[in-house]
């Protein structure tokens, strides 16, 4: 006798939420902050307090920023039935506007919160790379002149997730910038560059119809899959560049270890001919950028 299937009934309230804050892009986040603390490391002022509220800071952004995409693009129109990838809560109903909005404004509070004490830390300079930070989580998709809808979300990514990440943890735990800080800060920052690449060509169908003129819209597919290969090629020459350039004990094992890891998103996106194909993609950038924070991190610490 067989028995009756069982519905497994809707997500539960933390599980919504849980989606909402698309802890897959989580490593994005704290890729940056592992190498400058790694770097700190490497140089001998490494300060454990400020590295990990540098890290929680990070994360908290990051899950703000995630929410407060959901709620302008669902505002906005951009994010419909025929949209491609992850769940968005509000567009899907599980959560409403003002919930979702409610949201952002705990995780952007909590992110402000840590960030008195990293400016406490390390001074006015922290508190222009904060604010900003907390303005642009913002301004990402809200606001008068939305950065991702008129094709700066590359660029916004490449500094915040590259130079002003690594920059900034380097700051809080040594009160200075080395030059290597900003080699690290590029190299990282086109990885996670090329995270918002695939996103963007895997949405390029619905944006252009929503009127999302990202940058994958403005340059079109064929640019874009260009823009993808160059991003992780920059990414993986920064650790040799490292070792040439400024004697990174052992970086050059980076380049090693991620390349074979990238081979599989850079064919899917070179060879794809739906955008569902794409979902590996994204998962397998979001990898690498986690796999090159980690490793790039230790490497320098260690060595």
């Amino acid at each position: 006798m067989s028995s009756a299937p069982v519905s497994s009934g809707p997500p539960s309230r933390l599980r919504v939420w849980a989606m909402a804050a698309r802890p897959k892009t989580l490593p994005a986040a704290a890729a940056p902050v592992l190498i400058g603390a790694g770097l700190a490391a490497h140089h001998g002022v490494f300060s454990v307090l400020p590295a990990v509220a540098a890290l929680a800071g990070a994360l908290l952004i990051q899950v703000g920023t995630n929410l407060a995409n959901d709620y302008y693009d669902f505002l906005r129109g951009s994010d419909t039935a025929e949209r491609v990838g992850p769940v968005r809560v509000t567009q899907a109903g599980l959560l409403s506007p003002e919930e979702v909005w409610r949201g952002t404004v705990a995780a952007l509070g909590a992110a402000f919160l840590v960030g008195i004490y990293l400016v406490w830390v390390g001074g006015w300079p922290i508190v222009i790379i904060g604010l900003a930070s907390l303005v642009c989580a913002v301004a990402y998709t809200g606001g008068p002149f939305p950065l991702g809808y008129h094709g700066l979300g590359d660029l916004f990514v490449f500094l915040f997730f590259g130079l002003v990440a690594v920059g900034g943890t380097y700051w809080v735990q040594a009160l200075a910038l080395p030059v290597d800080t900003l080699l690290a800060g590029a190299g990282v920052g086109a990885l996670s560059t090329a995270i918002l690449v695939v996103n963007n060509l895997r949405d390029l169908p619905t944006d252009a119809a929503a009127g999302k003129r990202t940058l994958a819209v403005r340059l079109g597919r064929r640019a874009s899959q260009v823009e993808y290969a160059l991003l992780l090629s920059v990414g993986l020459a920064v650790p040799v560049v490292g070792v040439v350039a400024h004697g990174w004990p052992g970086a050059a094992l980076v380049t090693v270890g991620v390349a074979l890891p990238a081979v599989g998103p850079l064919r899917r996106v070179a060879g794809f001919s739906d955008p569902g194909e794409l979902l590996p993609a994204l998962g397998g950038t979001a990898r690498v950028v986690a796999l090159y924070g980690l490793v790039l991190g230790l490497s320098l610490a260690v060595g």
